[in-house]
This record gives structure tokens, sequence and C-alpha cells, in this order.
């Protein structure tokens, strides 16, 4: 006798094993039909799975966690599969689940093209409503090795060769295609209805610019066609808000090839920066953050001595100097330590808090390079704490509220937290990390959140709480960081005096808000769609004449909202008022004021928004006291 225990702890028995598919089929129709999968005892396998023992059962759905993640999993061998019936000879390399979809690496005789991807997923179509059952086998890893090579398949052939010998593989077959993999994988192609392939790219087998081009071909998958439909949108509408076209039509900013991952800020980009900053250095103050500035190079002996050495060498920037090697650097936090120990504190002094727009270079790859969202050169809204164990709850509370604040003061209204734990690559003792660990969760908790663990997703110095935002559009962007470091002021000598005149570590908080400033700004762009709110947008107002006589009384306008700190442009060009409204109005300038002889005369401005509204006649008085109120910050 089997007993399987369900979810909500009921128990059903059997006298014989079952699958997963037997038992949600016991359960009814409709529960049969809807099963794509089962988590048994916690793990995840196939609707075929044979249960033989007492065990707990979930059964997965569409409405399951874990159910996007299998069809697009599932969608990716279907892409396979459709390449190798169109294309004989075509060899199948990796095909991972990634965000919002799926990509396969092709070895063919040519590469695929956007023309191919058509023929393509109408042949996925076709295999989709063949309803092919998808079964799993396991093979030695010998076995394996001489079957994919029986089928020419020497890339996958070579995959499985790395793996120990000792391992049996799993392998998953629908009608004629069979590929390695781990699973789960829904029970028949027939669950797979809403997919989209997107492009295709050239990608060295392995990552490694010494292996050959390979195809990789890009594809989306969803639970549903409403789902499938509203993503196609979302990309529509980010195409249209790109940063770099709007970077570009506005006149914000532009890279070039001689400086690869870094940004020439034009004056109004520049302008926006400057909003970000100097509100930001607003918030430092009213923190108590000690704004400094360390120097960009600094000698491989103190990155050796933090730990960067071994941790993120690849990702840095080297020079020479008299036979000295120096880094340009990556972080800020070993130059704060070292502010930190010019001084002997007490425990009467903590938290010390230090922040700096902080200039930092990461050698990032070229292809992971993305206009100003994925730079080499950056400025982050860095800061350091620095404080006893007993009061990093505290801090990492008061950090939330401010940073709360900062986002909802930018549009953003929708947060999600989560704490990123420990990764592989780690410095520090087991019991150090659960301390650090522990910290972030009962801050957050202290602070009355919900928050998401991430495993494996901390920095290799401290567990961290991540603030991802979520645009307009509905996309989500990691921005600001809260990290908990006991490791660092020990490896770089930071101490203060306790209580009993004992000299101890203290504990460093790395965090940011914003995070990279060209990063933010490309946010808010996207966000905004370009559209700034007035106290960000590079130019506040224009103000242009009906004809020539007007001039001086532009100029005036235009100084008098200058002396009040506001940024405007007079237009005195010789064109019409249609065609400067209409310019200014691309350019997403929020206010456009028109003079003419009747406003001249009573001191007055013609005020029409960017939207097109108009607001009519309004001495100018009153327009200084409207910008200031939606400027105030």
């Amino acid at each position: 006798m089997i007993e399987i225990t369900l979810p909500d702890g009921s128990k059903r028995p059997f006298d014989h094993p079952v699958t997963v598919q037997d038992v949600a089929a016991s359960i009814g129709a409709g529960l049969a039909k809807a099963t794509l999968a089962g988590k048994v005892d916690g793990k995840l396998v196939d609707a075929s799975f044979p249960i033989e023992n007492n065990a707990s059962l979930e059964i997965v759905t569409d409405k399951s966690p874990e159910a996007l993640d299998i069809l697009r999993h599932s969608t990716a061998h279907l892409l396979a599969q459709a390449v190798q019936r169109l294309y004989p000879g075509a060899q199948v390399t990796i095909g991972p689940v990634i965000d919002n979809g799926f990509y396969y690496d092709f070895a063919y005789e040519r590469p695929f093209t956007p023309d191919d991807l058509v023929k393509i997923e109408a042949e996925m179509e076709k295999i989709v409503k063949e309803g092919l059952p998808v079964t799993r086998s396991v093979k030695s890893r010998d076995d394996a090795v001489s079957f994919f090579r029986g089928l020419g398949e020497e890339y996958k052939a070579e995959i499985i060769e790395s793996i120990p010998a000792n391992e049996d593989l799993s392998l998953y077959s629908q009608g004629e295609f069979t590929d390695l993999c781990r699973g789960p994988h829904v029970p028949n192609t027939g669950k797979l209805r809403a997919f989209k392939l997107m492009k295709v790219a050239g990608a060295y087998w392995r990552g490694d610019s010494n292996n050959a081009m390979l195809t990789r071909i890009y594809g989306t998958a969803w639970l549903n066609d409403k789902d499938l439909k509203a993503y196609l949108h979302q990309l529509e509408e980010a195409e249209k808000r790109d940063h770099r076209k709007i970077g570009k039509a506005l006149d914000l900013f532009h890279q070039q090839e001689e400086g690869p991952g870094m940004v020439f800020w034009h004056p109004k980009g520049w302008a926006i920066w400057q909003q970000v900053e100097q509100y930001m250095r607003r918030v430092y103050r009213q923190s108590g953050y000690q704004e400094v500035r360390c120097p960009q190079v600094l000698d491989v002996s103190l990155w050796k001595k933090s730990g960067h050495w071994d941790n993120y060498q690849e990702n840095m920037f080297f020079t020479e100097s008299e036979k000295h090697t120096y880094a340009l650097k990556p972080m800020n936090c070993p130059g704060h330590v070292q502010i930190f120990n010019t001084s002997l504190h007490s425990y009467r002094d903590l938290p010390v808090r230090y922040g700096e727009f902080g200039a930092c270079h990461r050698n990032e790859p070229s292809g992971a390079l993305h206009g100003i969202m994925r730079v080499r050169a950056f400025t982050q809204d860095d800061g350091h704490i620095f404080c006893t164990e007993e009061q990093i709850e505290s801090e990492v509370t008061a950090f939330h509220q401010q940073a709360m604040k900062v986002y909802g003061d930018f549009g953003f209204e929708d947060i999600a937290l989560k704490i990123a734990l420990r990764p592989d690559k780690r410095i520090g003792s087991d019991e150090v990390w659960d301390r650090a660990e522990n910290a972030l969760r009962a801050a957050l908790g202290a602070a009355g959140v919900q928050w998401e663990e991430l495993p494996g997703e901390g920095a290799f110095y401290g567990p961290k709480i991540e603030y991802h935002m979520k645009d307009s559009i509905g996309r989500a962007w990691q921005v600001g960081t809260m990290q908990v470091d006991f490791m660092m002021p020990e490896r770089l000598g930071a101490e203060y005096v306790d209580e009993n005149s004992q000299r101890r570590h203290p504990v460093m908080l790395h965090r940011a808000i914003v995070g990279s400033m060209e990063r933010f700004i490309g946010i808010l762009i996207e966000h905004h769609a370009g559209l700034l709110p007035t106290w960000l947008a590079p130019m506040q107002a224009a103000v242009f004449s009906i004809t020539d006589a007007q001039a001086d009384y532009v100029r005036e306008v235009a100084q008098t909202l200058v002396d009040k700190g506001f940024r405007v442009h007079a237009d005195l060009r010789n064109e019409k008022v249609g065609y400067k409204i209409r310019e200014h109005t691309l350019q997403k300038v929020p206010y456009l004021l028109v003079v003419g002889d009747r406003e001249k005369e009573s001191g007055a401005v013609s005020v029409r928004t960017r939207s097109g509204e108009d607001l009519g006649s309004m001495p100018l008085a009153a327009f200084v006291e409207r910008l200031e109120a939606e400027t105030r910050r």
C-alpha cells in the first residue's frame, strides 16, 4: 500500500506504484488534463514519474510558479526538433531558459536568418498539433556519448564527455528528436501553445572566441496567448522608449568606438545628471552622511587585501608605473575603509557614514554592453556605514525608509525586495555568513515588509538586500542595495575602541539607492518615455515671441526664470510660432511660453504644456509660482 499526501493534508491510498499523472487522474479529469509535472517530496519531476513509496505530492499546473520555466524549457526542445526537421544536419548544442524565454545554439553549414525563423515557427506549430508524447530515459555517460555520436551530434557528445563517468544521464524524446536534459518537461508537445521566435544572433561554442561560431535562436514562451500578447506589447513599448533613441533625439548623450562602454554627456543630458546627483546629495546630508572622495587608481596590494584580487580581478582594469601594478577601482569600498582608518574611533562615534559619487571602472565583456544601462565606466551614489553589530537593524531600517522615499520621488511606486544569499565563491566562514544574512532578515522584518530570497546571488564579501523597481510598462529593474560585510573591515584593519577599551572590527554596510547613475538615468528616460517630470527635465520651459517686436520681452522673461534657478531657452529664431511649438513639443519641454504684444504690455505669458493643453495667459509671477511648486523637492 502506498499513501500519497497532498498539499491540503489529505491522503490518497494506492495498492500499486503510481505516476504523478495517475494521482491527478484519480482526483479528477480536469486536473489530469491540466497536469504539467509534479513535486514529489519537494523535488520537481515529470508527470510520468513513478511513485513507489509513501510521498508528499504537489501537482504542477499552469497556476504553479514552476510552470513557466517548464513550458519554456520544453519549448526550447520544440524549437530544436523543428530546426532538425527543416535543416537535416543541424547540430543542437545548449538551450537554456532565460528571462522571459529561452534560446538554443545550433551548428549548421550557414547561419540562420530572420526569414528562417518564420519557417521554423510554422514547423513548431505543426509539432504542437501532433501532440507528441515526451518521454524520459536514462543512459550511462559512455552510452550517451555513443548515442549522440551515432546521430552526428558531436557538440552534444563533447558536453557529455565533460560529465563524470559514473553519472547516469536523462534523455528526453519526442517523436524522432532526442536531447540530453535534466527535465522535467511537459507530458506532450500539445501543451505548448503560446510562443514566438524573436531573433537570431551569433554565439561562440562555449563562449570562447577561439571556438566555432554558432547561431543562437532566441524565443519567448508563455502560459497562454494573453500573456504572450502582453509581453510582445511590452517589447513594442520598450522599443519606443529605448533610452538610446530618446537620448539621440533629445541630444542628451552619445557613445563611440573610441570609448567602448563609456558615455559622452551633452549639456542637456548632464543637466539631468546634475538634478539626480544634487537630489541624492540632499538625501545624504539629511541622513547624516559625510561626503568623501577617493582616488581612481590604487596599488594592487590594496585589492589583494580586500579580496577583490582573488574574487574580481577578471573584471578589473590594470595599469603600470615605475614597476608597480595599479588597478582602476571597480568599487569604492576599500577607499572608504582607508579614510575610516586614519582616525581612532570610539564606539561613541559609531555609526560613521560616508557617501561618495564614486567613479568606477569594470571590464565588462563588449557583448554585454548596452547603451548607458551596461557600461564600463560609471558613477555610483555609493555609501558605507561603519557600525556595531547591534546597530545593523536600525541602520538598515532607516536606509529602507530613505530608499522608498527616493524611488517615490522619481516616480516609482512598485518596489520588490530580495535578499541575495551567500555565493559559492566567497570569503568568510559560514558562521559569519549566518550572522550577516540573519541581520538583514531581522531588519526587513522590523520594517514590516515582505521579501524574496535568492540563494547564491550575494556579493563575495556579504549578503545584500536588492531593491527591484517596476517601471511604467511592467519591467523590473534592480537598483539599490544594502549589503552587510563582516569581512572587509577585518581584512583592511578597520577598528574602533569598544566600551571596555578593547579594539574591535566594525561591521561595514555597503549601500546605494540609485546604484549606477548612468543606468538609473537610462531607466528614468525609458520609464517616462523621455517625458521627464518638470523638476528633472533638462529644459523646463521655452519662451518665444510671435513677432520680432516682442524679442526684448522674451529675453526679459527668460532671464527672470533663469534668475529663479530654472532651465529655460529663449527661442528668437525667425520661424512661425506653430513650428516652434511643434519642435519644442518633440523635444519634450514641459512648458511652452508664447508672448505677443498683449502679454508684453501686461507682463504675462501665454502657457501651453507639452501635452498640448492650453493654460491660457497668466502673470509671469503666477507662472513662476506654478513652476516652483512643481520643482520643489
